[in-house]
């Protein structure tokens, strides 16, 4: 039936060619295809969002102003589409108040469950709320957190007031310093160790009586009498009783460097009142309940016999256990979200979704496998089949060999990245896809070689007692000047051993991630490798012109969009609308901008050439070179101009390493490279940070993809679980050495992925 299909005609976001597509309806359907082959454009950009466009019309006008806006995606029409809810890898909320708890909707259940069972009762559920007044320790309002001024620190022992011996700038000049240094009680030129303790208190804390300080203006010579305050007083009531999150620049740091953060001593760091703290259930209360690992809750639970709490800790249990069969039972309820990874924000999603009853939804998820060790990617395929058999339509966009033979149909883009792909190069079973003649089907069907001669070291970074998170105070030699790989399953202390304790002992390392360099549509390749100032100068040398005329930042802006290209309209109740510019028709750059050339182009014909063009088109030495980096990474088929805001994850990564492949001496620490990556891309990946490695620098990467893991020159593997399971050094060696080992669960799943010898 035509109904059972999702059908899309002409669908042309981004780099989609025009593209007809039937996606078949209650499957699991994977989408696959290098990095920038157009997966996302036709998944998220047109699917996603189209959905959501045509949900939202069937909401009054009203509701719909309250609501995201979405623009109508570049394609013809699309037929048959049911609601969808899409899991993408942001996090929740960056909010410090938001948990574990309340992003699987465990943490209302579990203030019910106290309400209903904890003695002696708090009150309603809100009074075990650290968000909400009846259950929030007064001191820190919830936060568990108070912020101490170091009161030392504000002091110059060594000066006199007149000399600066205040030590924050607002208090040490102008009227402010004058409040101290035309105070009769102190002496402004004696040094403020040879104060009396008197005259400390009075400098420090106040007087015991009201005093009057006569402030006189130099401008105008107005005289004015303000109260005393000592410095501390002041400081505190000027900067502790505020949010000084609201304040910019060097104020604020100057504030912090005065400023440590430290548990709420009244509620010991849990946000809660006394009474929420006093009320328990079996001996625990919410706080030590909720800091347990799940894995450890859930017994715990089940040892609730209480008739009025039994039905509700029945249906926390069944969320705890979702998480621990989706590989999360690591994590407590407490925890905040703000510190989780992508992947553990993207599986606490699909834990809650798991519980709806709704059916006949689409779910569109983003590689849930992101971040996940192969020992955890067989989870997430079990939940993905139990998403279908509950009667949806699952689509994924991923990279996983094991979600990909899962699949009902596969559906492969490409045949390569850019202007290169776009185009569906194969749809079909897993069967036919692997007698196919795609990248895809051929790294299916191959085998992995490990690393043959692993570069041999002496020098190593020491890392001693290492105990973030849940290390068991370790100690960890990481080489020099060679590829090391730190490997396990998820929650195993990888992220606490690198991008925690190795960056606080050596802070000059340097990170390379997929986060993104330029949220702006004004940054570009151009812009970001520093050609952009270069391609400026050469058409103002050729038409006798100032390179401010091509920039759209500057001279050359069209006048009306300020060279954005869009206009942007705010919305009284809903997100600000942008529509394309009709007085450039989104060219970004006024007339007189354009109407000068170099070579037959203009500035907008030059954005519009794809890297490996604009190598053929300049002659310009500083050009070149910047542009072949990003050849060699893999990314020639980029546009100049293109918006680094509309790459993936990987390209954005690539782009820094080009940035960096003619550096030597380095440290760099790359957390997850391959996320987001086809095997064909971790190829080209693991040849760039050979590179790297050649040009003398040390690369270290957080990674559980194989495909990587087997090129690196070391391997720390660290385990053998997560959580409070996890934390200790289960091997280190070459990949060959761990492909022997018997205990390391990535030595299991290495040794079925490579081509082994037969003895």
């Amino acid at each position: 039936m035509k109904n059972d299909q999702i059908q899309v005609f002409g669908a042309n976001e981004n780099n989609l060619k025009n593209i007809d597509l039937t996606i078949p309806k209650n499957k699991l359907v994977v989408f696959a295809g290098v990095s920038g082959s157009g997966k996302s454009s036709l998944v998220f950009d047109t699917l996603a969002v189209e959905s959501n466009r045509e949900w939202q019309n069937s909401y009054s006008l009203y509701l719909r102003n309250k609501m995201p806006h979405y623009q109508r995606p570049a394609v013809e029409k699309i037929n048959n589409l049911t609601p969808s809810i899409v899991v993408r890898q942001q996090s929740f909320n960056a909010s410090g108040r938001s948990t574990v708890g309340t992003a699987v909707d465990a943490a209302p259940l579990m203030r019910l469950l106290f309400s209903r069972v904890g003695q002696p009762s708090a009150g309603g559920s809100m009074a075990y709320s650290f968000n909400h007044p009846a259950g929030m320790c007064l001191t820190c309002t919830g936060l568990g957190k108070v912020q101490i001024l170091d009161e030392d620190s504000l002091f110059d022992r060594d000066k006199t007031l007149n000399e600066g011996a205040i030590v924050f700038s607002p208090f040490n000049s102008g009227w402010q310093n004058n409040i101290y240094t035309t105070n009769s009680l102190l002496d402004p030129n004696k040094k403020l160790r040879d104060f009396t303790p008197d005259e400390w208190e009075i400098l420090r804390n106040g007087t015991n009586h009201p005093l009057k300080i006569e402030i006189r203006s130099n401008k105008t010579g107005r005289v004015d009498h303000v109260d005393y305050e000592g410095v501390i007083p002041r400081f505190k009531r000027l900067y502790l009783k505020r949010d000084i999150s609201k304040l910019k620049g060097k104020l604020r740091e100057e504030i912090m460097a005065h400023i440590t953060t430290a548990p709420c001593p009244d509620c010991d760091g849990t946000g809660l009142n006394e009474k929420a703290l006093a009320s328990k259930i079996n001996g625990l209360n919410i706080v030590e309940m909720t800091a347990m690992p799940v894995e450890d809750l859930l017994p715990k639970l089940n040892e609730i016999e209480n008739s009025r709490g039994k039905s509700l800790s029945n249906q926390i249990s069944q969320i705890l256990q979702r998480m621990i069969n989706i590989g999360v039972g690591y994590l407590s309820l407490n925890r905040r979200t703000n510190t989780l990874s992508g992947g553990e924000m993207q599986r606490l999603k699909i834990v809650r979704n798991l519980g709806s009853s709704l059916n006949n939804i689409t779910y569109i998820l983003d590689e849930p496998t992101a971040g996940l060790h192969p020992a955890d990617v067989e989870r997430i395929g079990k939940m993905l089949i139990q998403l279908r058999d509950t009667g949806n339509n699952v689509i994924v966009v991923e990279h996983s060999p094991h979600i990909i033979n899962i699949a009902d149909e596969v559906i492969e883009m490409g045949p390569r990245a850019g202007s290169h792909g776009g185009q569906i190069v194969f749809q079909g079973s897993v069967s036919e896809l692997k007698q196919a003649d795609t990248l895809t089907a051929h790294d299916l069907g191959t085998k992995l070689q490990v690393n043959p001669v692993p570069k041999k070291w002496q020098e190593y970074f020491a890392i001693r007692d290492a105990h973030c998170h849940n290390l068991k105070h370790i100690d960890v030699d990481i080489p020099k000047g060679v590829f090391t790989a730190v490997t396990g399953v998820a929650g195993s202390g990888k992220s606490s051993l690198i991008r925690y304790d190795f960056l606080h002992q050596y802070p000059g390392a340097v990170v390379i991630d997929q986060k993104p360099i330029g949220t702006s549509i004004r940054s570009t390749p151009a812009t970001y490798t520093g050609i952009m100032d270069e391609i400026r100068k050469i058409f103002g040398k050729a038409n006798k012109i100032a390179p401010g005329w091509f920039s759209f930042n500057s001279k050359g802006a069209c006048p009306v969009c300020k060279g954005r290209g869009v206009i942007k309209y705010d919305m009284a109740f809903a997100d600000a609308v942008e529509v394309v510019c009709e007085e450039c028709q989104g060219r970004r750059y006024n007339k007189k901008a354009l109407g000068y050339q170099y070579k037959g182009k203009n500035i907008e014909d030059v954005m519009k050439l794809t890297v490996d063009q604009a190598i053929d088109f300049f002659d310009n030495h500083k050009i070149t070179m910047a542009l072949q980096n990003l050849t060699k990474v893999g990314l020639g088929y980029l546009t100049l101009g293109q918006p680094t805001s509309t790459l993936s994850g990987g390209e954005i990564q690539r782009i820094k390493i080009a940035a960096e492949l003619n550096k030597s001496g380095n440290v760099y620490v790359m957390d997850e490279p391959s996320a987001g990556l086809h095997s064909e891309d971790i190829k080209t990946l693991a040849k760039l940070i050979r590179q790297l490695v050649d040009n003398g620098n040390t690369v270290i990467t957080i990674e559980h993809r194989l495909e990587l893991i087997s090129q690196a020159d070391w391997i720390i593997d660290i385990g053998p679980d997560g959580g409070n399971r996890g934390g200790q050094v289960c091997f280190t060696g070459t990949p060959q050495e761990l492909l022997h080992d018997q205990n390391s669960k990535t030595a299991k799943y290495l040794r079925a992925m490579v081509d082994q010898p037969k003895r």
